[in-house]
């Protein structure tokens, strides 16, 4: 695992994502700045730890192709179901 690598296209991938830019929310009195939501992820000596669920080791296949996708520089695959309109 290039951690190196993941590193760098999650700074990439946080830009894309729209890191520190805010929206218009439209509220009931009009309207205020909203920042996206982040996806905590934590990387671990043995696995990792995304949008605070369980713990997943490296041996995981879905933990490998989580990386994988992160290291070929797109969102993780498996975050589709929870955004199918994209970020």
């Amino acid at each position: 695992i290039d951690f190196d690598l993941i590193l760098e296209n999650i700074k990439h991938l946080n830009l894309l994502a729209g890191e520190g830019i805010s929206q218009i929310e439209h509220t009931l009195q009009g309207a205020r700045l909203r920042q996206t939501e982040p996806l905590p992820l934590t990387l671990y000596q043995n696995g990792i730890v995304m949008c605070n669920g369980a713990f997943r080791p490296y041996q995981d296949p879905s933990t490998q192709q989580c990386l994988q996708d992160i290291m070929d520089g797109y969102f993780p695959s498996e975050l589709q179901t929870r955004y199918p309109d994209g970020i």
